[in-house]
């Protein structure tokens, strides 16, 4: 598990590299669909990011359906169905079938959910990602689920070990690190790769730099449990913190062109602005140094702080060039590369494509393990910024601390609770033990 090599790495990160389409498949009991069957669709997780995926999902060519919706809220289940039938785009509305039996709320109602169909889209909080990955493959279910696919080391061996078995059951399963589906990156990736226009890796950078994102106010009636999961995004374990949630992104590319993952991590971080009780326990800004084997080391910044300069890029210098998306330059920044974007296509909606496509003709795709590791990255940064020592990559993926609550229900209390003041403990760098 600590030692993925270039070759299998690149298997797993790109549908660029053409190793995914070449190996022979492994028949199995898992649905495959002609063109012309009806393949049913289960949505798991209806906030924002579930209803664009099944927006996505049913507007694919494949004749698909969406069958079946689950969510811990049922707000959440309502305002989703309202938004998938709108008028305004009948196509998606035409394949909606969900019955209201089949429309299920609370902590369990994935698994019959999942029952019902043939294909699963996993857009809850990360930090259930590796439970209902593993439901899905256990059921024998192909699956398109959303990074980061854990929030904690045994999150990613779950994850890691229920990928083992989608590949037996020659399952198909792509994962929302869009990039790898992007035109752009996939024609600046066969230069840099494949051509050799910037000569060999040396550094990188990258960054997720922006004003921060939304949070949910706490109401009286909530119990703990309801308020952290309805403000997920500040709580590690249900976000992972925003270098795992968004700068896993920028951090995926560099892997995916480095091919392979860091060694190492040492870093800083905190909160300078985001220091109000409704902000949980995550930082506002992190900046780490990744090392990889062959000693290049990845600069990478993250930071929710509004006002401050936005940055959102990756960046690669090697012996003869400098690449960027879309752009490759000589050492001395003259232009030698440029995409020209005619014809792209939203590669949020490429995802959903690609996937129902390998369905029908059953290709082999399997984004799982190329996930795992681009969460695991994220979360060696986290542990590198939260302790403020040099962490190494297999004592992180080793690490046996579990931040998922010992029990799912409403009256349940997570492991992280407020002062009785309501502020939450914010990592202490040099005192927090991480692994």
């Amino acid at each position: 598990m600590s030692n993925l090599d270039r070759r299998s790495f690149l298997k797993t990160s790109s549908i660029a590299s053409g190793a995914l389409l070449t190996a022979a498949p492994q028949m199995s009991s898992a649905f495959y669909a002609s063109a012309a069957d009806e393949i049913k669709v289960a949505l798991i997780g209806c906030g924002g990011r579930g209803t664009g995926a099944a927006f996505q999902a049913l507007s694919v060519k494949e004749n698909v359906t969406l069958v079946a919706m689950a969510d811990a809220f049922k707000d959440r289940v309502d305002k989703c169905y309202t938004s998938l039938m709108s008028d305004k785009n009948p196509k998606v509305k035409a394949r909606v079938k969900v019955a209201e039996e089949n429309k299920f709320v609370g902590f369990e109602g994935y698994k019959k959910a999942i029952a019902l169909a043939d294909v699963v889209i996993l857009t809850t909080p990360p930090g259930f990602r590796p439970i209902h990955f593993e439901e899905a493959v256990a059921q024998g279910k192909h699956v398109f689920m959303e990074k980061p696919v854990a929030t904690d080391a045994l999150g990613i061996r779950r994850v890691l070990k229920a990928a083992e078995e989608s590949k037996k059951k020659n399952l198909k399963v792509v994962v929302g690190l869009q990039r790898h589906y992007q035109k752009s990156y996939l024609e600046t990736y066969e230069r840099v790769i494949n051509q050799k226009m910037i000569g060999d890796i040396v550094s990188a950078r990258c960054y997720w730099n922006n004003d921060g994102v939304w949070m949910v106010k706490r109401e009286k009636e909530m119990t703990e449990m309801e308020y952290q999961m309805r403000n997920w995004y500040y709580f590690v374990w249900l976000c992972g913190d925003h270098i795992c949630e968004q700068h896993i992104h920028n951090i995926d590319v560099i892997n995916w062109f480095k091919g392979g993952h860091p060694t190492e991590a040492i870093g800083m971080g905190g909160r300078e602005v985001r220091k109000g009780k409704e902000y949980g326990e995550i930082f506002d800004h992190h900046y780490v140094e990744f090392q990889y084997g062959d000693g290049m080391i990845l600069n990478s910044q993250c930071r929710h702080q509004p006002g401050t300069v936005s940055n959102v890029s990756e960046h690669l210098v090697g012996t003869k060039g400098r690449a960027t998306e879309g752009k490759i330059t000589d050492i001395a920044g003259n232009s030698i590369w440029r995409h020209r974007d005619t014809d792209d296509k939203n590669p949020y909606q490429v995802e959903h494509d690609v996937l129902f496509d390998c369905i029908v003709n059953n290709k082999p795709i399997n984004d799982a393990e190329n996930g795992a590791m681009a969460t695991m990255t994220s979360i060696l940064g986290r542990m590198a910024t939260y302790s403020g020592q040099k962490v190494k990559w297999e004592d992180a993926l080793n690490s046996n601390i579990n931040l998922m609550p010992d029990k799912f229900d409403w009256n349940a209390m997570p492991k992280v609770l407020p002062d009785s003041n309501g502020f939450y403990p914010i990592p202490v760098p040099g005192k927090d033990k991480i692994i």
